[in-house]
């Protein structure tokens, strides 16, 4: 068993907590103990009275590469319930940070894939460097993103999503610029004096005015979750990584070939 920690929580004299995820052998990809520990600490920060800004990091060479392979082998195995519940503490994650009462940011380098896009998307300031890779994979692996799919039509639209998350491409900073993913792309000596500078601008906003008015734009909007549709959000997940499709993609993706329903 590791004794690594998932999510490395980090706070200056300003009130800004960095939440690095720290998973570098892995890419950053998560597993349920780094959804857990994201989700344990979403729930207390946002009880946090002097928390002004929460950046989003990963740790080493990636952003976040997406759902670990690994994981998902495990999470095949699951009975019913259990699988459910792996597959909503994505969901569960993911809304905590869309929802999520102060500014949020991320900085993004080296892959992000499936659920890292998904963070990217459920942020309110995305930064990449140019060498970033971006891309909505999970159907590569006949599985489906649902617990961030109205994430990433709020992001992006839903004529971007439906190319990107229909066809598993992968690309690049420049394109995630154009479509919205990300709001910024900057050279990688560059992008930590940026991002200082917008911090140092939210800083003058007012807290309790940013809260009402996150919370006006995505409740005006119905662009937040209920309980229900959390729920449909996390059953459709794991049904569809539990169907005939999903263990074969997970075991063509594992065996480094091509799927059996690529034609040929």
């Amino acid at each position: 068993m590791s004794n690594e920690t998932p999510v490395l929580l980090s706070r200056d004299p300003r009130g800004i907590v960095t939440a690095t995820l720290n998973r570098p052998h892995r890419g950053n990809a998560y597993n349920e103990a780094l959804l857990r520990t994201l989700i344990t600490a979403l729930e207390a920060l946002r009880e946090d009275p002097d928390l002004r800004v929460l950046v989003v990091r990963g740790a080493g060479r990636h952003f976040a590469a997406g759902a670990d392979i690994d994981w998902l082998a495990e999470v095949s195995e699951y009975p019913p319930e259990r699988a459910y519940r792996a597959s909503y503490a994505t969901t569960q994650a993911m809304q905590l940070l869309n929802e999520f009462p102060r500014p949020t940011f991320a900085v993004i380098q080296g892959a992000c894939f499936g659920g890292g896009a998904g963070i990217a998307c459920c942020v309110d300031v995305a930064l990449a460097t140019p060498a970033a890779l971006f891309g909505l994979t999970e159907v590569r692996v006949g599985v489906s993103p649902t617990p961030i799919s109205t994430h990433m039509v709020q992001a992006m639209g839903l004529r971007h999503t439906r190319r990107y998350a229909l066809t598993g491409e992968r690309f690049g900073a420049a394109e995630a610029l154009r479509i919205g993913l990300v709001h910024e792309v900057l050279p990688a000596e560059e992008i930590e004096a940026r991002l200082e500078a917008i911090l140092d601008e939210t800083l003058l906003s007012a807290p309790g005015a940013i809260a009402v008015t996150k919370e006006s734009f995505l409740g005006a909007n119905n662009l937040t979750l209920d309980a229900r549709q959390m729920a449909l959000l996390a059953h459709e997940g794991w049904m569809q990584r539990a169907s005939a499709e999903g263990r074969e993609g997970l075991a063509a993706f594992r065996a480094k070939r091509r799927p059996a329903w690529y034609p040929g």
